[in-house]
């Protein structure tokens, strides 16, 4: 196929730019031009007629977690900790959690996210490694991933007392490397879900974060965590973590540390889980009085008062996570933006870019995804409608008129 121009709409390229009336060209598997207006396309050239539509980079979820079980059409009742978790009574094989994560790649890749960089897998072993390099190779579809570790506490009863010294810690970062994964996920804090008060519990010492920083740097791969309680951030940051999960409790010395290393790291709330656990999630056992011993209640008000700050200091937080749980099935990620919008006061425009180029940051590719530029990779969208002033817009699959990963079509226009 020769060029593609797509033209005749607006154009939001990411940077957070106005959108502006012109036309992208894509030539392979890269983005030849951006321009304002509309120009004849040259002979032989394939047109796609974007009246009455934007075209936009392709979304990037900051946080996640293919090999959850749920995803639209597909809930798994069985996983939803603490009310029921009889999933893991009858696990799948590593050929059957495959499947599942291929199928969980295809659906999120239909809701417009043309990649994504992992929060955690779901267990041990390399299911995520090897959706990573099928999705690379061709084999099925699905967003660009950067496949991360399972999601590592530190406790000696399941991990043995040895493996949960500063040289355990930093063993077992090189095991996850050597094993492929782009980056490896500790729970620094524990959670609310897991434990009452878990939120406020650190799980790793000074020196055992700093052995993980050390190992990460050594191997080449990224940390991840998961953090909520204010020690467990600034050991994140003091060590050298990529990504900071949630944050949802970080006082003010925390936030001074996020803010002097913000062009170092990325933040993500998983905003949308709390939201529907305190909200939405009655029919899976989740009322009100369950979501407050969850702590998903004072989570979520905690959220509200800190992102909104965060915002102002220009760390940069990312939208989704959390995704793949049936309160929160994949291919539902795009809420996350409306919400970034209603309860942390961005506008839509801010929560796009956090979408779209700051998802390039995260992933490593700054220089070729995330935004419209010449030279980029040509992953993007045609939405119906204006996101820039609705970003609910890209919450209905039916208002993506095409999808586009590399230059090739996921999603054709009609």
């Amino acid at each position: 196929m020769g060029e593609i121009v797509f033209t005749g709409g607006s154009v939001f390229d990411g940077t957070g730019r106005e959108p502006f009336p012109g036309e992208v060209v894509v030539r392979g598997d890269r983005i030849a031009a951006v321009r304002p207006g509309h120009s004849p396309a040259p002979e032989g050239a394939t047109v796609v007629d974007c009246a009455g539509a934007t075209v936009m980079p392709g979304l990037i979820e900051g946080h996640a977690h293919l090999t959850f079980p749920s995803a639209v059409g597909h809930l798994e009742p069985g996983f939803n900790p603490p009310v029921d978790v009889s999933f893991f009574g009858n696990p799948p094989t590593a050929e059957e959690h495959l499947a599942l994560a291929e199928r969980n790649a295809r659906i999120l890749l239909d809701a417009g996210f043309t990649s994504a960089y992992s929060a955690g897998s779901l267990t041990p072993g390399n299911v995520e490694v090897q959706l990573r390099d099928r999705i690379a190779a061709g084999e099925t579809p699905g967003p660009r991933l950067r496949a991360a570790s399972f999601e590592r506490d530190n406790n000696p009863v399941r991990h043995g007392a040895e493996n949960t010294t500063p040289t355990g810690v930093a063993r077992f970062i090189a095991e996850q490397a050597a094993l492929g994964f782009d980056s490896v996920k500790l729970l620094l804090s524990n959670d609310d879900v897991f434990v009452p008060g878990g939120s406020m519990q650190t799980q790793y010492t000074a020196e055992q974060a700093a052995a993980a920083g050390a190992a990460a740097r050594e191997a080449g791969v990224w940390l991840n965590c998961h953090a909520q309680n204010p020690e467990s951030i600034k050991l994140a940051v003091r060590n050298g973590f990529r990504s900071v999960y949630h944050c949802s409790y970080a006082d003010e010395e925390a936030l001074d540390l996020l803010e002097e290393h913000k062009d170092e790291l990325f933040t993500a709330p998983a905003v949308g889980i709390m939201w529907a656990n305190v909200h939405e999630a009655e029919e899976f056992g989740i009322d009100r009085a369950m979501a407050e011993r969850m702590g998903s209640v004072a989570q979520l008000e905690a959220q509200t008062a800190l992102y909104p700050e965060m915002r102002r200091r220009g760390i940069r937080v990312l939208p989704g996570g959390d995704y793949g749980f049936p309160q929160t099935p994949i291919g539902r990620n795009a809420r996350d933006l409306q919400l970034f919008v209603d309860l942390f006061g961005y506008t839509p425009s801010e929560a796009l870019v956090a979408a779209t180029k700051w998802g390039g940051e995260v992933m490593g590719m700054a220089d070729e995804l995330g935004v419209l530029a010449s030279g980029y990779l040509a992953d993007l969208l045609v939405v119906q409608g204006d996101p820039t002033r609705d970003v609910a817009l890209l919450q209905d699959p039916a208002n993506l008129n095409v999808i586009m990963q590399a230059g090739r079509f996921h999603k054709p226009a009609q």
